[in-house]
């Protein structure tokens, strides 16, 4: 911690030596710069040069705190000595930091690319192993979901032990129940607080409703599993309904509930983003406000909405903590929701909890579901793409 400190100290002392010497110079027509981007060019060299010298050290092993903040003030001092002496008042600052920093730009964007592709190739090559035991269609079209099964002697790859049919299908169920809860609530509610709802009221309750997405994934799965689950019993009872302790409808429930804030803030910033004029124009051609909604702002919100549930169900897709407290980790081949099923993010984290050794092949087939929960929200995106674009352009 002491040794950050100092080197946030010293770098600022380097912006203020460098801009102090360079707004002491004469003002000439020659000088193209303010001061500050001095100070900016002496910043962003020393923290290059730093970096580098750092990176060396770890690779050859000989870092210390202490001796890195040494060269770190060695390096300090070339810096302000070299722009102090070397730099004149001719030297195009600005246009100097911005191309490194347009530099720095690319790289940080072309690292991002990266890691996502090393993150697919890393579980793609994984699962090529899976494949290599199980073929490709048991998995695919298999109706049993038991890796119990195949670590068995004289059992590995038996049939249906590995079909992920019944995974995606509790998987589907309960982001199917969560949407189907929260697009109308999020979408409806986002309508209210645009054309309805006075500034004071959507002020105070748009805050509120987005801290359900600053929930902690835990408490809702308490709240699904000790509060939603017992409730529905209770009235599934009372009406002679047979109800799973841990179902699909508890845990779907509660999943609607948390993402609610997902549709209804992006929904609501898409509506807020339309041109007045068009507001305007559909009232002054005699549409009330309803049909206004309905025929004109919906419309053209809609490649933001559709964003927003796409985003909704991404998120319903990867959840966890509520499906395994709430829904249970049976894999079923059901689409009632008042059953126990299970989720693909659900089986890959049993899979993977505890010693595992990567050549076993229940071990693999958590990174076979995450290919496959990969290639569908690379699906689902595409489609979300298509269609933002077909009424993007024809509401531009």
């Amino acid at each position: 911690m002491h040794s950050v400190l100092i080197i946030i100290i010293l770098t600022y002392i380097t912006f203020l030596f460098t801009k102090k010497s360079f707004s002491t110079l004469k003002r000439k027509k020659t000088n193209l710069s303010i001061a500050n981007y001095y100070g900016y060019c002496s910043v962003i060299w020393l923290l290059i040069a730093a970096l580098f010298i750092l990176f060396l050290l770890i690779s050859v092993k000989q870092y210390t705190a202490p001796f890195f903040l040494i060269i770190f003030c060695i390096l300090t001092i070339i810096v302000n000595l070299f722009f102090k002496y070397k730099i004149s008042s001719q030297f195009h600052a600005r246009k100097h930091f911005e191309k490194i920093f347009i530099i720095i730009l690319k790289i940080i964007s072309f690292t991002s690319i990266m890691i996502t592709f090393f993150i697919v190739a890393s579980v793609l090559v994984e699962s090529i192993r899976f494949f290599k035991t199980i073929p490709l269609t048991d998995f695919l079209f298999g109706t049993v979901w038991s890796p119990q099964i195949s670590v068995r002697e004289g059992q590995v790859g038996s049939s249906g032990a590995f079909g992920v049919i019944p995974v995606l299908m509790g998987t589907l169920l309960i982001t199917v129940i969560a949407i189907v809860i929260a697009v109308p609530l999020g979408l409806f509610s986002a309508i209210y607080l645009t054309e309805y709802a006075s500034k004071k009221f959507r002020n105070i309750s748009k805050p509120i409703l987005e801290v359900l997405a600053g929930i902690p994934t835990v408490l809702y799965g308490y709240f699904a599993a000790f509060t939603v689950a017992p409730f529905l019993q209770l009235i599934c009872n009372k009406l002679g309904i047979n109800i799973a302790a841990e179902s699909a409808l508890a845990a779907g429930i509660v999943m609607g509930i948390m993402i609610i804030p997902f549709v209804l803030s992006l929904s609501d910033d898409v509506l807020n983003a339309i041109p007045q004029s068009l507001h305007d124009a559909s009232l002054a051609l005699g549409a009330t406000q309803s049909e206004t909604i309905k025929k004109v702002l919906i419309p053209a919100a809609l490649p933001g909405i559709i964003g927003a549930i796409l985003l909704a169900v991404s998120r319903a897709i990867g959840e966890t903590m509520i499906v395994t407290m709430a829904a249970g980790l049976n894999a079923k081949l059901t689409f009632n929701p008042l059953d126990s099923v299970t989720t693909a993010t659900v089986q890959i984290v049993t899979l993977l909890v505890g010693d595992q050794e990567f050549d076993n092949v229940k071990t693999l087939a958590a990174f076979a579901l995450g290919i496959t929960l990969f290639v569908i929200t690379l699906g689902l995106n595409l489609i979300a793409l298509i269609t933002v674009k077909k009424y993007r352009e024809k509401y531009d």
